[in-house]
């Protein structure tokens, strides 16, 4: 110790140098630092989603997510799997283990999925990805009086346009506004003058429909 003082007291000038040195370096590590109030933390999540047209909850439940469920048990690095069962689909989350690479698990999983030996006819493809999560900037409100709520929905796909022409924004979701559906109204004297049943015309909709309905909204006009 007695040396480096020694040593520093004799040039003074290396001394200088060794602390304009740190200062830069200082510096230099402090303008690259990263820093956020809400950092994004990698995801150890993954879901798998399922769509089965038509099916309800419980054939959802027994014909697809059981057979999921267990040909997941025994992947090295899983800690948790829950799922939902719905209408015409389902969704099976998959916790892993921190410190576990997910995108190994990821792989693992894949190939669990591609192993069930069946799965129900008409049920499309399974969609398993890593769940991203999304850090939200901002949050913008349209609002009108005496605005139709089209019109309004329309505005807000043109500023959805713009802001993703904007450098730097990498998603934009609308929310706010309900589902849009589709209602068809017959009258029944109608139907008895073209000799048709409610059942022929709800059957007519859903083959001539592009996707398969969910749900017919079918009314009768007096």
């Amino acid at each position: 110790m007695e040396k480096i003082i020694t040593y520093f007291i004799k040039f003074p000038v290396a001394v200088n140098v060794i602390i304009f040195a740190f200062f830069g370096f200082g510096l230099a590590g402090a303008l690259s630092m990263k820093s956020s109030y809400f950092p994004l933390v990698e995801s150890q999540n993954i879901s798998i989603n399922v769509s089965y047209p038509g099916a309800s909850p419980e054939e959802m439940e027994e014909g697809v997510v059981l057979k999921i469920e267990d040909n997941l048990k025994g992947i090295v690095g899983i800690d948790r799997v829950t799922s939902v069962s719905r209408e015409n689909s389902a969704t099976i989350n998959v916790e892993t283990l921190k410190g576990k690479s997910i995108d190994v698990v990821l792989a693992d999983v894949k190939n669990a999925v591609d192993r069930v030996p069946s799965f129900p006819s008409g049920m499309e493809p399974p969609i398993i990805a890593k769940v991203e999560r999304i850090r939200s900037t901002i949050s913008l409100i349209i609002t009108g009086n005496n605005i139709p709520l089209a019109t309004l929905k329309q505005y807000a796909r043109n500023i959805e346009n713009d802001f993703r022409n904007i450098d730097g924004i990498s998603q934009v979701r609308i929310s706010g506004f309900p589902a849009q559906e589709i209602e068809i109204a017959v009258r029944e004297n109608d139907l008895r003058a073209y000799k048709l049943s409610f059942t022929e015309v709800a059957s007519a909709v859903s083959k001539t429909n592009l996707r398969p309905l969910q749900k017919n909204n079918f009314s009768f006009l007096g």
